[in-house]
């Protein structure tokens, strides 16, 4: 057989194994994979054109052979001519995996790799950067700007999971329209937020295929069977490549081969001697180098739009050719079935707000309200009519239920006593059973923000979510309470140089009483109101100043009511001993206050040394989850855990105790 037959009948059977054996993609050796994008099929007059581009993607440089480019329609063969690629519309997107299993050093390896990726591209070539962990989404549209690609790639971080099939659809959405698009995707693992994996892969894949998207993977320090079917039908689609590397090397090997890869494009184009129209079948293979490859695909013959001509022979204005867009690419928003729990955390915050108002508004009354109940309780018998109140809280049946179970439950509590002496005491107006469902709503939304917030530790966001929920309330009340009761210390000086001032104009101790409600600020105000209004349905005045003391749990206040009652009955000069009593109290606050600057040093060391390992746990399970987890998933880390509670419940009374100094 002569040279020239076995050189034909070498090519015949590239031809046919790149025909036969890879009809869906590119054929590729370990050296050279072929891409084909920016397919147009377009038809006038008695003629039609297909045009396209391919990329070439090698270690070293490699040549497409002419002579092998095939081309067929409906089976049909046809030939096809080669020349350098023209001036194109060329933009990529950096895909970016982020969870949290890439962890601190995988995404210093992203960073070098992209700038490997972003200096070796070239320059017409806009790139786009998207990333993916609990949720997907692009985070620079395709731009020339290398800086600010960089900046974007340099700000991102591991956390969460990976939701990679909505990065890719959001990433084929992106890069939508005409010219030369390609991904470079990297990533560490499977999907893990779809509901439906397989129905979200195959619309990611038939995204990338209708919008002629060319994948190169870099598969980085995985062997998941789901995550490598996954990325090798990325890659398939358009005649892609899957990379796998472990290292910063491999990776920026990797990304240098996709960008050098958009300097080894060249056109081909194929005239068809009859008109086309509608969709048709075709099929491309040749060799490059001396690798064969092959693809099969559906393209849709456009005829250039026409215009009828207008009676009385005037020439139409002329139509704008409007661009085709690819066959099943969808321009909307790409859903992100991830943002799921957040959405489910705002409906539950929702609609526990709407019970907490509908339950608890129809009892909160006006201040006007407020003073005449304060008289009213004093009043002996059965009231004729119902108060506004008592007509507001029965206008809910529901809220009355609930609020009579509080009750209910609070009752045999043995707390139920010092918690109602913390609500007086902060002057806010619930009852016992109002309070209770304060409490629970509290747990439940600590519970599902701790659960939508926890990322990859859902339980261990569950257990910190009820844990603050169940805690802020009663610190809330306690705080609210000792507020109102310091500033009512605060204010008790003044308040007994205004008693002693009147005193001394003629007045007696009730009158006295009256300017001080009338003329002092709130908390004091209030309070003298009430002993006022006591005094007046025949409380002793004493009696009803020491039921003030003990309402604001005031040292201060007692040592008044204390020196009054002797006064009383041994006799002497009331405002006298009034006016020296305030001068020891304002003396022994100047104490208070001294102390405390003294100690302040002290006591926020001690609030730091506390919350310093609380959040610091929390930052660990954001920034690298796979060790911290290490804590309740061995039974060393848990007794360790165990350990850290003890020292730091022990490490906290100490310091309290510390800095704590009586005066």
């Amino acid at each position: 057989m002569s040279s020239s037959a076995r050189r034909l009948l070498t090519g015949l059977a590239a031809v046919a194994f790149g025909l036969v054996v890879l009809p869906a993609g590119a054929a590729r050796a370990d050296d050279v994979s072929v891409g084909l994008s920016n397919v147009k099929a377009t038809s006038s007059g008695s003629d039609s054109t297909v045009t396209g581009v391919i990329t070439l993607r090698s270690k070293e440089d490699v040549q497409l052979d002419p002579k092998t480019l095939k081309l067929k329609v409906d089976d049909e063969p046809f030939p096809a001519t080669v020349k350098q690629a023209a001036k194109l519309d060329r933009r990529a997107m950096l895909v970016i995996d982020t969870s949290g299993s890439m962890g601190a050093q995988g995404m210093s390896t992203v960073r070098k790799a992209s700038a490997t990726y972003l200096k070796t591209v070239p320059a017409d070539v806009k790139v786009g950067v998207a990333s993916f962990a609990n949720t997907a989404g692009v985070d620079l549209a395709p731009t020339v700007d290398r800086a600010a690609a960089q900046r974007v790639i340099d700000g991102l971080d591991s956390r969460g999971d990976t939701s990679l099939y909505a990065a890719m659809q959001s990433a084929a959405a992106a890069l939508s329209g005409t010219g030369d698009r390609s991904i470079v995707l990297l990533s560490d693992g499977a999907d893990t937020v779809a509901d439906n994996k397989a129905l979200a892969l195959t619309n990611a894949v038939a995204k990338l295929k209708a919008g002629g998207i060319r994948v190169d993977v870099v598969r980085f320090n995985t062997n998941d069977p789901e995550a490598t079917k996954a990325l090798q039908a990325f890659a398939d689609t358009n005649g892609g490549t899957v990379v796998a590397a472990d290292n910063t090397a491999g990776v920026s090997a990797a990304f240098a081969a996709s960008a050098q890869a958009l300097d080894r494009q060249v056109q081909f184009s194929s005239a068809i001697p009859k008109p086309l129209n509608g969709p048709h079948r075709y099929e491309i293979s040749g060799v490059a180098g001396s690798t064969p490859f092959g693809f099969a695909r559906d393209v849709t013959f456009t005829a250039p739009a026409t215009a009828a001509k207008p009676a009385g022979g005037s020439t139409p204005a002329p139509v704008a050719a409007l661009e085709p867009q690819a066959a099943g690419v969808s321009l909307g928003p790409v859903p992100i079935t991830d943002r799921t729990p957040l959405i489910a955390g705002g409906l539950l915050a929702l609609a526990l707000f709407v019970v907490l108002s509908t339950s608890l508004m129809p009892t909160l009354q006006t201040k006007r309200e407020r003073r005449v109940a304060s008289i009213d309780s004093y009043v002996v018998g059965d009231a004729v009519t119902l108060s506004r109140q008592e007509m507001k809280a029965a206008q809910s049946t529901i809220t009355a239920q609930l609020l009579d179970m509080g009750d209910r439950v609070m009752k045999d509590r043995k707390a139920t006593s010092k918690t109602m002496a913390l609500i007086e005491r902060a002057d806010l107006p619930f009852r016992a059973g109002e309070w209770l469902i304060l409490r629970l709503v509290a747990v439940i939304v600590g519970a599902a923000v701790g659960l939508v917030l926890g990322g990859q530790a859902k339980l261990v966001g569950l257990i910190f979510g009820v844990v603050l929920g169940v805690i802020i309330m009663p610190v809330g009340l306690r705080y609210a309470a000792s507020r109102r009761a310091r500033k009512f210390e605060a204010q008790l000086p003044q308040i007994l140089l205004l008693i002693s001032t009147s005193l001394r104009s003629g007045f007696g101790l009730p009158q006295a009483l009256d300017a001080v409600a009338r003329d002092a600020a709130e908390p004091a105000g209030k309070e003298f109101s009430r002993a006022l209004a006591e005094t007046r349905i025949g409380t002793d005045i004493s009696d009803a100043l020491e039921r003030v003391a003990d309402r604001m749990e005031s040292t201060s206040m007692h040592w008044t009511v204390m020196a009054i009652r002797i006064q009383r009955e041994v006799g002497g000069n009331l405002a006298d001993t009034l006016r020296t009593t305030a001068g020891t109290l304002r003396e022994r606050e100047s104490l208070h206050r001294q102390v405390a600057a003294l100690s302040a040093e002290g006591r926020l060391s001690a609030y730091i040394l506390v919350a310093l390992p609380i959040f610091i746990f929390i930052y660990m399970t954001k920034v690298n989850y796979e060790y911290v987890s290490l804590l309740w998933t061995t039974t060393v880390g848990m007794f360790m855990c165990v350990g850290g509670l003890i020292s730091l419940g022990v490490g906290i009374v100490w310091m309290r105790q510390v800095v704590k100094i009586e005066v």
